[in-house]
């Protein structure tokens, strides 16, 4: 059996204290005040969830290679994808994305124009190597 990495230990550790301080402070304020016990206990799990990506990323490798002094970075490296070296999409999903926030506050009509040209702007991010000069 493996043993535990350190940081799995430790947000392992954060997790423990933050249910623990939760759950005393719901006892102490007789869970009256939903807001404080709630949030704690949100932090053990956010803690736990940490602990458990760690602990099963620690379990596929042998070895951890930031632990190896002669240690190469393609060790560790994963599959990153591909993307392009350089777009315009995200910038104009971005504005659509503000155009759709700006109309919750203004009206529908904003709003609906904000979802056109997010739709527009997410066709031209998905068909970007289908034409153009990256274009496969």
């Amino acid at each position: 059996m493996k043993t535990l990495k350190v940081e799995t230990i430790f947000f392992a550790g954060i997790g423990i204290f933050f249910a623990v301080v939760g759950l005393a402070y719901g006892l102490v304020t007789s869970w009256e005040e939903p807001v404080g016990w709630v949030a704690l206990l949100l932090c053990a799990g956010l803690g736990f969830m940490i602990a458990f990506f760690l602990w099963t990323a620690a379990r596929k490798l042998p070895a951890r290679p930031e632990d190896d002094e002669d240690g190469e970075i393609h060790q560790q490296e994963g599959p990153y994808g591909t993307f392009a070296p350089y777009s315009w999409w995200p910038l104009w999903l971005s504005l659509a994305a503000a155009v759709i926030f700006l109309g919750v506050a203004v009206g529908g009509w904003v709003m609906a124009f904000g979802f056109i040209i997010g739709a527009w702007a997410v066709c031209g991010w998905v068909f970007e190597y289908y034409l153009g000069e990256h274009a496969h």
